[in-house]
Protein backbone atom coordinates (compact mmCIF):
# COMPACT_ATOMS: atom_id res chain seq x y z
CA UNK A 1 0.00 0.00 0.00
CA UNK A 2 1.26 3.43 -0.89
CA UNK A 3 2.44 5.27 2.21
CA UNK A 4 0.63 8.45 3.17
CA UNK A 5 2.90 11.49 3.08
CA UNK A 6 4.18 12.76 6.43
CA UNK A 7 2.21 15.63 7.90
CA UNK A 8 3.19 18.68 9.84
CA UNK A 9 2.54 17.94 13.48
CA UNK A 10 0.90 19.81 16.27
CA UNK A 11 -0.10 18.60 19.69
CA UNK A 12 -3.82 18.16 20.20
CA UNK A 13 -4.02 18.87 23.92
CA UNK A 14 -6.75 19.03 26.47
CA UNK A 15 -8.02 22.55 27.09
CA UNK A 16 -7.94 24.14 30.50
CA UNK A 17 -11.21 25.90 29.72
CA UNK A 18 -13.54 22.94 29.33
CA UNK A 19 -17.18 23.01 30.19
CA UNK A 20 -18.31 21.60 33.51
CA UNK A 21 -19.44 18.46 31.73
CA UNK A 22 -15.94 17.77 30.46
CA UNK A 23 -14.40 18.65 33.81
CA UNK A 24 -16.66 16.12 35.51
CA UNK A 25 -15.79 13.47 32.94
CA UNK A 26 -12.07 13.96 33.44
CA UNK A 27 -12.44 13.97 37.20
CA UNK A 28 -14.00 10.51 37.07
CA UNK A 29 -11.49 9.15 34.57
CA UNK A 30 -8.72 6.81 35.67
CA UNK A 31 -5.40 8.70 36.01
CA UNK A 32 -3.71 5.78 34.23
CA UNK A 33 -6.05 6.18 31.26
CA UNK A 34 -5.40 9.93 31.12
CA UNK A 35 -1.64 9.39 31.31
CA UNK A 36 -1.73 6.77 28.55
CA UNK A 37 -3.79 9.13 26.40
CA UNK A 38 -1.11 11.80 26.65
CA UNK A 39 1.78 9.38 26.14
CA UNK A 40 0.36 7.70 23.04
CA UNK A 41 -1.45 10.65 21.46
CA UNK A 42 -0.95 10.92 17.71
CA UNK A 43 -0.08 14.48 16.68
CA UNK A 44 -2.17 16.31 14.08
CA UNK A 45 -1.87 19.66 12.39
CA UNK A 46 -5.25 21.29 12.99
CA UNK A 47 -4.11 24.83 12.25
CA UNK A 48 -6.40 25.05 9.18
CA UNK A 49 -9.52 23.30 10.47
CA UNK A 50 -12.61 24.15 12.44
CA UNK A 51 -14.96 21.58 13.97
CA UNK A 52 -18.74 21.15 14.00
CA UNK A 53 -20.17 19.00 16.80
CA UNK A 54 -23.64 17.55 17.53
CA UNK A 55 -23.60 19.33 20.90
CA UNK A 56 -24.58 22.67 22.43
CA UNK A 57 -21.87 23.60 24.90
CA UNK A 58 -22.75 27.31 24.83
CA UNK A 59 -26.52 26.74 25.17
CA UNK A 60 -27.49 28.75 22.09
CA UNK A 61 -29.71 26.03 20.65
CA UNK A 62 -27.36 25.41 17.71
CA UNK A 63 -24.77 22.79 16.86
CA UNK A 64 -21.40 23.92 18.20
CA UNK A 65 -18.71 25.27 15.88
CA UNK A 66 -15.19 25.22 17.34
CA UNK A 67 -12.99 27.86 15.70
CA UNK A 68 -9.51 27.22 14.34
CA UNK A 69 -8.01 29.02 17.32
CA UNK A 70 -10.05 27.16 19.95
CA UNK A 71 -9.63 23.80 18.27
CA UNK A 72 -5.90 23.79 19.00
CA UNK A 73 -6.73 23.13 22.67
CA UNK A 74 -10.11 21.40 22.46
CA UNK A 75 -11.54 17.95 22.90
CA UNK A 76 -14.99 16.58 23.76
CA UNK A 77 -15.35 13.50 25.98
CA UNK A 78 -18.01 11.85 23.79
CA UNK A 79 -17.81 13.27 20.28
CA UNK A 80 -14.20 14.39 19.54
CA UNK A 81 -11.15 13.08 21.36
CA UNK A 82 -7.91 11.13 21.13
CA UNK A 83 -8.11 7.44 22.04
CA UNK A 84 -5.40 5.46 23.85
CA UNK A 85 -3.73 4.56 20.54
CA UNK A 86 -3.52 8.20 19.47
CA UNK A 87 -6.40 8.02 16.98
CA UNK A 88 -8.57 11.08 16.42
CA UNK A 89 -12.13 9.91 17.17
CA UNK A 90 -15.30 11.48 15.72
CA UNK A 91 -18.69 10.34 17.06
CA UNK A 92 -22.14 11.50 16.00
CA UNK A 93 -25.49 10.18 17.33
CA UNK A 94 -28.50 9.77 15.04
CA UNK A 95 -30.53 12.33 16.98
CA UNK A 96 -28.81 15.51 18.11
CA UNK A 97 -28.35 19.10 17.01
CA UNK A 98 -27.66 19.59 13.31
CA UNK A 99 -26.40 22.43 11.17
CA UNK A 100 -28.82 24.76 9.39
CA UNK A 101 -30.83 23.15 6.56
CA UNK A 102 -29.66 19.63 7.50
CA UNK A 103 -31.26 16.74 9.37
CA UNK A 104 -28.00 14.79 9.65
CA UNK A 105 -25.74 15.17 12.66
CA UNK A 106 -22.00 15.49 12.29
CA UNK A 107 -18.73 15.52 14.18
CA UNK A 108 -16.73 16.88 11.29
CA UNK A 109 -13.79 19.11 10.43
CA UNK A 110 -14.04 21.87 7.82
CA UNK A 111 -10.82 22.96 6.12
CA UNK A 112 -9.99 26.67 6.37
CA UNK A 113 -7.31 27.88 3.94
CA UNK A 114 -7.28 31.22 5.78
CA UNK A 115 -6.08 29.47 8.94
CA UNK A 116 -6.77 31.79 11.86
CA UNK A 117 -6.86 34.99 9.76
CA UNK A 118 -10.35 36.23 10.62
CA UNK A 119 -10.04 39.21 8.30
CA UNK A 120 -10.84 36.70 5.53
CA UNK A 121 -14.50 35.66 5.47
CA UNK A 122 -15.30 31.97 5.86
CA UNK A 123 -17.52 31.99 2.77
CA UNK A 124 -15.12 33.63 0.33
CA UNK A 125 -12.79 32.84 -2.53
CA UNK A 126 -9.85 33.72 -0.28
CA UNK A 127 -10.78 30.80 1.99
CA UNK A 128 -11.57 28.35 -0.83
CA UNK A 129 -10.04 26.46 -3.71
CA UNK A 130 -11.29 26.28 -7.28
CA UNK A 131 -10.42 24.52 -10.53
CA UNK A 132 -7.96 25.85 -13.07
CA UNK A 133 -10.65 26.65 -15.66
CA UNK A 134 -12.26 29.23 -13.41
CA UNK A 135 -11.54 32.54 -15.20
CA UNK A 136 -10.90 34.26 -11.86
CA UNK A 137 -8.88 31.40 -10.35
CA UNK A 138 -6.10 33.81 -9.36
CA UNK A 139 -8.41 35.37 -6.75
CA UNK A 140 -8.68 32.12 -4.82
CA UNK A 141 -6.51 30.94 -1.96
CA UNK A 142 -5.56 27.90 -4.00
CA UNK A 143 -6.18 26.22 -7.34
CA UNK A 144 -6.95 22.61 -6.50
CA UNK A 145 -5.72 20.86 -3.39
CA UNK A 146 -4.92 17.47 -1.95
CA UNK A 147 -6.48 15.76 1.07
CA UNK A 148 -5.08 12.49 2.40
CA UNK A 149 -6.53 10.42 5.22
CA UNK A 150 -6.12 7.05 6.92
CA UNK A 151 -9.02 5.88 9.04
CA UNK A 152 -11.31 3.12 10.17
CA UNK A 153 -15.05 3.15 10.75
CA UNK A 154 -15.78 1.76 14.20
CA UNK A 155 -19.56 1.83 14.20
CA UNK A 156 -22.57 2.81 12.07
CA UNK A 157 -26.21 3.13 13.14
CA UNK A 158 -28.03 -0.15 13.68
CA UNK A 159 -31.70 0.78 13.42
CA UNK A 160 -33.78 2.42 10.68
CA UNK A 161 -37.53 2.51 10.05
CA UNK A 162 -36.89 2.53 6.29
CA UNK A 163 -33.76 0.38 5.86
CA UNK A 164 -34.26 0.23 2.10
CA UNK A 165 -33.47 3.93 1.74
CA UNK A 166 -29.86 4.38 0.55
CA UNK A 167 -28.56 6.64 3.37
CA UNK A 168 -29.50 4.12 6.11
CA UNK A 169 -26.57 2.65 8.07
CA UNK A 170 -24.05 4.93 6.37
CA UNK A 171 -21.53 7.63 7.23
CA UNK A 172 -19.61 10.14 5.10
CA UNK A 173 -15.91 10.24 6.05
CA UNK A 174 -14.62 12.79 3.53
CA UNK A 175 -16.05 15.51 1.28
CA UNK A 176 -15.47 18.31 -1.12
CA UNK A 177 -18.20 20.87 -0.54
CA UNK A 178 -19.04 23.90 -2.65
CA UNK A 179 -20.13 27.14 -0.99
CA UNK A 180 -23.76 28.18 -1.23
CA UNK A 181 -24.15 31.72 -2.56
CA UNK A 182 -27.03 34.02 -1.71
CA UNK A 183 -26.89 35.35 -5.27
CA UNK A 184 -26.33 32.73 -7.96
CA UNK A 185 -24.10 33.41 -10.96
CA UNK A 186 -24.78 31.52 -14.21
CA UNK A 187 -26.13 28.52 -12.34
CA UNK A 188 -23.26 28.16 -9.84
CA UNK A 189 -23.23 28.58 -6.06
CA UNK A 190 -25.83 25.96 -5.15
CA UNK A 191 -23.67 24.56 -2.37
CA UNK A 192 -23.55 21.08 -3.84
CA UNK A 193 -20.96 18.37 -3.22
CA UNK A 194 -18.72 17.12 -6.04
CA UNK A 195 -17.43 14.44 -3.66
CA UNK A 196 -18.68 12.46 -0.70
CA UNK A 197 -16.85 9.31 0.48
CA UNK A 198 -19.16 6.79 2.15
CA UNK A 199 -18.97 3.71 4.33
CA UNK A 200 -22.17 1.69 4.70
CA UNK A 201 -22.80 -1.59 6.54
CA UNK A 202 -26.09 -3.37 7.00
CA UNK A 203 -26.52 -4.68 10.59
CA UNK A 204 -26.75 -8.33 9.53
CA UNK A 205 -23.59 -8.21 7.38
CA UNK A 206 -20.05 -8.87 8.57
CA UNK A 207 -18.55 -6.36 6.15
CA UNK A 208 -19.59 -3.00 4.77
CA UNK A 209 -18.98 -1.11 1.54
CA UNK A 210 -16.94 1.94 0.58
CA UNK A 211 -18.12 4.05 -2.36
CA UNK A 212 -18.10 7.67 -3.42
CA UNK A 213 -20.62 10.00 -4.98
CA UNK A 214 -20.60 12.99 -7.32
CA UNK A 215 -23.56 15.37 -7.07
CA UNK A 216 -24.81 16.94 -10.27
CA UNK A 217 -24.32 20.68 -9.94
CA UNK A 218 -27.97 21.68 -10.23
CA UNK A 219 -30.43 23.59 -8.02
CA UNK A 220 -32.13 21.68 -5.22
CA UNK A 221 -35.49 22.15 -6.95
CA UNK A 222 -34.29 20.21 -10.00
CA UNK A 223 -35.28 16.51 -9.74
CA UNK A 224 -32.20 15.61 -11.77
CA UNK A 225 -29.95 16.91 -8.97
CA UNK A 226 -28.78 13.51 -7.76
CA UNK A 227 -25.71 11.87 -6.32
CA UNK A 228 -24.07 9.50 -8.80
CA UNK A 229 -22.42 6.64 -6.88
CA UNK A 230 -19.21 4.83 -7.86
CA UNK A 231 -18.03 1.59 -6.19
CA UNK A 232 -14.74 1.15 -4.33
CA UNK A 233 -15.00 -2.01 -2.20
CA UNK A 234 -18.24 -3.95 -1.82
CA UNK A 235 -21.56 -2.60 -3.06
CA UNK A 236 -23.25 0.70 -3.80
CA UNK A 237 -25.76 2.16 -1.35
CA UNK A 238 -28.79 0.74 -3.21
CA UNK A 239 -27.55 -2.87 -3.00
CA UNK A 240 -28.64 -4.77 0.12
CA UNK A 241 -26.75 -7.97 -0.70
CA UNK A 242 -23.90 -9.05 1.55
CA UNK A 243 -20.58 -7.74 0.13
CA UNK A 244 -18.71 -10.60 1.81
CA UNK A 245 -14.95 -10.66 1.30
CA UNK A 246 -15.17 -7.80 -1.19
CA UNK A 247 -16.28 -5.47 1.59
CA UNK A 248 -14.55 -3.69 4.47
CA UNK A 249 -15.06 -4.71 8.09
CA UNK A 250 -15.67 -2.31 10.93
CA UNK A 251 -12.32 -1.33 12.47
CA UNK A 252 -10.50 -2.24 9.23
CA UNK A 253 -8.07 0.49 8.17
CA UNK A 254 -8.25 2.13 4.75
CA UNK A 255 -6.88 5.30 3.17
CA UNK A 256 -8.10 7.78 0.61
CA UNK A 257 -6.32 10.47 -1.40
CA UNK A 258 -8.29 13.27 -3.06
CA UNK A 259 -6.05 15.23 -5.42
CA UNK A 260 -7.72 18.04 -7.38
CA UNK A 261 -5.05 19.09 -9.85
CA UNK A 262 -5.95 21.56 -12.60
CA UNK A 263 -9.55 20.63 -13.41
CA UNK A 264 -9.25 16.93 -12.60
CA UNK A 265 -10.21 15.25 -9.33
CA UNK A 266 -8.04 12.15 -8.87
CA UNK A 267 -9.20 9.64 -6.26
CA UNK A 268 -7.16 6.79 -4.80
CA UNK A 269 -8.44 4.26 -2.25
CA UNK A 270 -6.07 1.84 -0.51
CA UNK A 271 -6.41 -0.95 2.04
CA UNK A 272 -3.97 -3.70 2.97
CA UNK A 273 -6.34 -6.56 2.09
CA UNK A 274 -8.00 -5.03 -0.95
CA UNK A 275 -7.20 -3.92 -4.47
CA UNK A 276 -6.20 -0.28 -4.85
CA UNK A 277 -8.98 1.60 -6.64
CA UNK A 278 -8.48 4.81 -8.63
CA UNK A 279 -10.83 7.22 -10.40
CA UNK A 280 -10.45 10.53 -12.25
CA UNK A 281 -13.20 12.99 -13.11
CA UNK A 282 -13.12 16.46 -14.66
CA UNK A 283 -14.83 18.98 -12.38
CA UNK A 284 -15.10 21.58 -15.14
CA UNK A 285 -17.40 19.71 -17.53
CA UNK A 286 -20.26 17.19 -17.57
CA UNK A 287 -18.21 14.06 -18.33
CA UNK A 288 -18.61 11.41 -15.64
CA UNK A 289 -15.92 9.21 -14.06
CA UNK A 290 -16.47 6.57 -16.77
CA UNK A 291 -15.79 9.06 -19.57
CA UNK A 292 -19.42 9.45 -20.61
CA UNK A 293 -21.20 12.77 -21.02
CA UNK A 294 -23.92 13.21 -18.40
CA UNK A 295 -26.59 15.14 -20.29
CA UNK A 296 -28.30 16.14 -17.04
CA UNK A 297 -25.31 17.68 -15.26
CA UNK A 298 -24.27 21.33 -15.51
CA UNK A 299 -22.25 21.52 -18.77
CA UNK A 300 -19.40 23.27 -16.92
CA UNK A 301 -19.49 21.14 -13.79
CA UNK A 302 -18.15 23.11 -10.81
CA UNK A 303 -16.02 25.56 -12.85
CA UNK A 304 -17.02 28.73 -10.98
CA UNK A 305 -17.59 27.27 -7.51
CA UNK A 306 -15.75 27.92 -4.23
CA UNK A 307 -14.74 24.57 -2.73
CA UNK A 308 -13.38 23.24 0.56
CA UNK A 309 -12.51 19.88 2.12
CA UNK A 310 -14.29 18.20 5.04
CA UNK A 311 -13.42 15.07 7.04
CA UNK A 312 -14.84 13.25 10.06
CA UNK A 313 -18.12 11.47 10.82
CA UNK A 314 -21.08 12.95 8.92
CA UNK A 315 -23.88 10.62 10.03
CA UNK A 316 -26.28 9.86 7.17
CA UNK A 317 -28.85 8.13 9.38
CA UNK A 318 -31.35 10.97 9.66
CA UNK A 319 -34.16 10.49 12.19
CA UNK A 320 -36.58 12.48 10.04
CA UNK A 321 -39.62 10.43 8.96
CA UNK A 322 -40.38 11.64 5.44
CA UNK A 323 -41.02 9.95 2.06
CA UNK A 324 -38.04 11.68 0.44
CA UNK A 325 -34.85 9.82 -0.50
CA UNK A 326 -32.65 11.22 2.30
CA UNK A 327 -34.82 10.29 5.29
CA UNK A 328 -34.55 6.65 6.52
CA UNK A 329 -36.13 7.59 9.89
CA UNK A 330 -33.31 6.10 11.93
CA UNK A 331 -33.99 5.62 15.61
CA UNK A 332 -32.65 7.85 18.36
CA UNK A 333 -33.81 9.58 21.52
CA UNK A 334 -31.45 12.55 21.81
CA UNK A 335 -30.14 11.14 25.09
CA UNK A 336 -26.54 10.24 24.32
CA UNK A 337 -26.12 7.51 26.95
CA UNK A 338 -29.27 5.75 25.77
CA UNK A 339 -28.48 6.19 22.08
CA UNK A 340 -24.96 4.85 22.53
CA UNK A 341 -26.33 1.80 24.34
CA UNK A 342 -28.83 1.16 21.52
CA UNK A 343 -26.23 1.59 18.76
CA UNK A 344 -27.94 4.66 17.33
CA UNK A 345 -24.77 6.51 16.33
CA UNK A 346 -21.73 6.48 14.06
CA UNK A 347 -18.03 6.56 15.05
CA UNK A 348 -14.90 7.00 12.90
CA UNK A 349 -11.24 7.09 13.95
CA UNK A 350 -8.59 8.87 11.86
CA UNK A 351 -4.87 8.18 12.23
CA UNK A 352 -3.70 10.48 9.39
CA UNK A 353 -5.25 13.64 7.98
CA UNK A 354 -3.54 16.34 5.94
CA UNK A 355 -4.36 18.92 3.27
CA UNK A 356 -1.66 20.29 0.96
CA UNK A 357 -1.31 21.80 -2.49
CA UNK A 358 -2.21 19.49 -5.36
CA UNK A 359 0.42 17.43 -7.13
CA UNK A 360 0.69 16.19 -10.76
CA UNK A 361 -0.44 12.62 -11.21
CA UNK A 362 2.03 10.05 -12.46
CA UNK A 363 1.20 8.56 -15.85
Amino acid sequence: MKAILPIQKRWLVISSTFSSVLATALATTSPVWAEDLALHAQQYDLSEWYLTLPADGNNDGKADNISVEDLQSFTHPSFFYLNNEGGLVFTSPNKALTTKNSTNTRSELRHMLRGNNKSVKTQSAENSFTVASNPIARRFARVGGKMQATLKVNHVALRAKYPEKPPAYSVVVGQIHATKWKKKVKGFGWGNEPLKIYFKKWPEHETGSVFWTYERNLPKSDPKRKDIAYPVWGNLWTDSTDPGAQGIKLDETFSYTVNVHGDIMHLRFESENHETIEYSINLANAVDAYGQVDKYDHPYGYTLDWNYFKAGAYNQCSTKDDPAFWYPACLGTGNWEEDEKNGDYTRVTFTELTVTESTPEEN
